[in-house]
């Protein structure tokens, strides 16, 4: 089990425990109720909501880093996990905010303390089943919530522009990330497939299109199942071929049929 460590435990530490001047930062994605889902954290001394990250001991693989704060913020293991951009503008933070985060934790610093530092951050995207994550949270010193992508507020620092850079990068990678394989239940409808799609792509997409193209791989089955969806018609239920889409992934072909 992952140990989490306070925020002023982690502020207060020595400069030599964590590489300086270093963070990374995460944009964790779910799928819930038909849209697409940011997880955010926020401190309740501060009034911006924030990604979810942390630092990076100076003994760790960064990519160690990364799946240690994450997993221990949403509870699961083998993680999908993908670094895709350094964050390194000169003012993407201010030393300003950062001292009063610090004076609120009790931690009074020198100037030469690591938190009031230029840091620059390394990102992740992470994509994982709503369902099957199991928030960790202190709730005596913070907040942690699900925003919609396309109705989130104003981010700490640069986290805005991180994660529009994650839905870019995703955008362009469309083809061979493994979005619904990762998002999705085990049972699931082609509406939902597709609406996933759409939110990464910023655009709709035909239906029938969309189900031919997702149908032609054959990494997808139809099940002789239906969601009972009350007075509408109940859509067919689909899964993943796991063998297939495993072999699939392995063999660094598109998991999908998709360009853009």
């Amino acid at each position: 089990m992952t140990k989490r460590y306070s925020t002023a435990e982690v502020l207060a530490q020595a400069n030599d425990t964590f590489l300086d001047s270093v963070s990374v930062d995460c944009v964790v994605l779910a799928f819930h109720q038909g849209n697409l889902k940011v997880l955010l954290n926020k401190f309740k001394i501060s009034d911006k909501w924030m990604l979810p990250g942390g630092f990076i001991h100076i003994d760790e693989h960064v990519d160690d880093a990364a799946d240690r704060i994450i997993r221990a913020r949403v509870g699961l293991d083998n993680l999908y996990l993908k670094q895709f951009h350094l964050f390194g503008n000169c003012d993407r933070t201010r030393k300003e905010e950062n001292l009063k985060m610090l004076e609120s934790w009790g931690v009074s610093p020198d100037d030469n303390h690591w938190f009031l530092k230029r840091f620059v951050s390394m990102g992740y995207y992470a994509l994982v089943e709503y369902d099957k994550v199991s928030i960790s949270v202190d709730e005596s010193v913070e907040e942690v919530g699900w925003y919609d992508l396309n109705d989130l507020p104003p981010l700490f620092a640069d986290h805005n522009q991180i994660v529009d850079k994650a839905i870019k990068t995703m955008r362009i990678q469309v083809g061979i990330i493994p979005i619904g394989y990762e998002l999705l239940p085990e049972k699931f409808t082609m509406p939902e497939l597709r609406l996933i799609y759409e939110a990464i792509l910023g655009q709709e997409l035909d239906r029938r299109n969309f189900q031919r193209k997702m149908l032609s791989v054959g990494l997808i089955n139809r099940l002789n199942e239906k969601r009972k969806n009350g007075a509408h018609k109940a859509p067919y239920l689909y899964s993943f071929n796991k063998e297939k889409y495993e072999e699939a992934k392995d063999g660094g072909v598109h998991l999908m049929p998709w360009t853009h």
